[in-house]
């Protein structure tokens, strides 16, 4: 467990279990596997381990795989892989924290993901990419586990509160993403929707509240997560004083020493500035913001010329990641490029091919690569790392 000489922030709730008030986001594909889900949940907070294609951080799944058009195939080492991640990450946090699983609404086998997560002994499912009417179906055999949805704005929230309680079930926590700072793909509809004012996290923060007010709601009932763009205490201070429980950070935590992407992807993250940072329409059609690699650039200069050409095409990877994939159903309103593969080069630390999806925001210790103790205990404290070996902590 994380020991600081201070807890300014109170811990929050969830599932029964005391926990600091820090989530770790979840970072596909391979990002947030299980070395830092585990060290995260470790020192008492949720580490969230990413579900999607995981197979890639396993050298005898590749080879059984890696080659393969076999959709089958593909969704079934990928759930091996799901077990094993999430096994190990228990290993490492002990009985500490909690382990949850993101799983995206918008991936084909998105239920199977959920129901191996539920299997595999998760403490906690994260959906987002989509509204997530149908997790508590899919999890009704495991009353145990923590159901959290992502979502942007009060309607939505609203939307999925009214739908799950006709099915006498609220979630157990809410995270409520910013598009305007979050990295990946974005909780709006358009790219010009991404700075709308109804996304501002106070105002959603007042919303839901008052939605919980009107419904006969506890707030402490239903924990608020605030995420996108928090990297600092001060941040996490304000957020807590407007009535959330507890921060959601991706960032920060995948350029952490036991973040599970290669060296050179946390390189690139770390380096990038603002003007690097670009929004762009990914392939699920939805905004999404990346760092300007060499691959981005020479995409975005294509961009409209693919868009415009846009025609129905076989899947590359040989199985469906996506319900709705701009490449392969031809919709040229959406990215024409398979982010699947993209997204495969940058875990692997390939600067010229991969796809970085990154935050708006600074990073805590600028390009500093630091254990997830050191930003723990920062968040927490407002402490600087290099304190904590005079302080042995």
């Amino acid at each position: 467990m994380l020991q600081t000489s201070r807890r300014p922030f109170s811990r929050f709730v969830l599932k029964g279990k005391s926990l600091l008030p820090i989530v770790q986001g979840g970072m596909g594909i391979g990002i947030s596997a299980h070395r830092l889900a585990g060290t995260v949940a470790g020192l008492g907070a949720v580490g969230t381990i990413s579900s999607v294609d995981l197979r890639r951080h396993h050298r005898d799944l590749m080879a059984q795989s890696g080659k393969s058009r076999d959709k089958e195939l593909i969704n079934a080492v990928n759930l091996i892989a799901l077990d094993r991640e999430i096994t190990a990450a228990r290993a490492i946090a002990g009985n500490a924290g909690m382990i949850a699983v993101n799983t995206m609404r918008a991936v084909t086998d998105y239920a199977a993901h959920v129901r191996q997560s539920c299997e595999s002994g998760a403490d906690a499912i994260v959906m987002g990419a989509g509204l997530p009417v149908d997790l508590p179906e899919l999890t009704a055999g495991y009353p145990d586990i923590a159901l959290i949805p992502i979502l942007s704005d009060s309607r939505g929230i609203a939307l999925v509160i009214k739908k799950w309680m006709r099915k006498n079930r609220l979630p157990d926590a809410i995270v409520i993403e910013s598009p305007h700072f979050a990295g990946g793909h974005l909780g709006a509809m358009r790219l010009e929707s991404v700075d709308d004012p109804h996304f501002a996290i106070p105002t959603v923060l007042e919303d839901t509240l008052e939605l919980f007010k009107q419904l006969g709601i506890e707030c402490e009932n239903i924990p608020l997560i605030v995420a996108g763009g928090i990297h600092s205490h001060e941040q996490i201070s304000d957020v807590l004083a407007l009535g959330a429980s507890a921060v959601q950070l991706g960032t920060p935590f995948a350029v952490t020493v036991e973040g599970d992407a290669h060296a050179n992807f946390k390189k690139v993250l770390t380096e990038a500035g603002p003007e690097d940072i670009v929004t762009f329409m990914s392939v699920a059609g939805l905004p999404a913001r990346a760092v300007r690699t060499p691959w981005l650039v020479n995409y975005l200069d294509k961009e409209s010329r693919l868009m415009a050409k846009a025609s129905p095409k076989q899947c590359t990877v040989g199985f469906d990641c996506l319900h709705q994939c701009g490449l392969r159903d031809g919709n040229g309103k959406a990215g024409q490029f398979c982010i699947d593969t993209q997204l495969a080069f940058a875990m692997n630390g390939d600067v010229k091919r991969g796809l970085f999806f990154r935050g708006s925001e600074k990073l805590p210790f600028g390009r500093e690569v630091r254990p997830v103790r050191d930003l723990m205990d920062y968040l927490m404290t407002g402490r600087f790392p290099e304190l904590n070996q005079a302080l042995g902590v």
